[in-house]
């Protein structure tokens, strides 16, 4: 294990990629990647499993040559991330370190 890097909970990062998709309205998929701290090529059956999952949608488009990927958040996400993430992190704080969405817990 990494002495640098922290690890987080699968609920966290779908947590973090919901809220980021929600305070952006859209982002496309390396910037997304990027402000939720993760690894594209480690973290991209996460993104697949919320899309499948109708939490969060995905379309392509062209820029040049280049068919980027825009991620946006499907409001069963939404509803999602207030029904189920938020209660499970208020039961259960992320440890210090971890990316934090509304300040610090008491």
């Amino acid at each position: 294990m990494s002495g640098t890097s922290s690890y987080r909970d699968r609920i966290y990062i779908i947590k973090d990629i919901i809220l980021m998709l929600v305070q952006y309205g859209e982002l496309n998929q390396t910037a997304l990647v990027s402000f939720c701290g993760l690894n594209l090529k480690k973290h991209k059956p996460i993104l697949d499993d919320l899309e499948s999952n109708g939490l969060i949608s995905s379309t392509e488009r062209q820029l040049g040559k280049r068919t980027i990927t825009i991620y946006t958040c499907a409001p069963k996400g939404l509803e999602f991330c207030r029904t189920i993430l938020e209660p499970y992190e208020k039961l259960f704080p992320r440890k210090k370190g971890a990316i934090e969405s509304g300040g610090t817990g008491s």
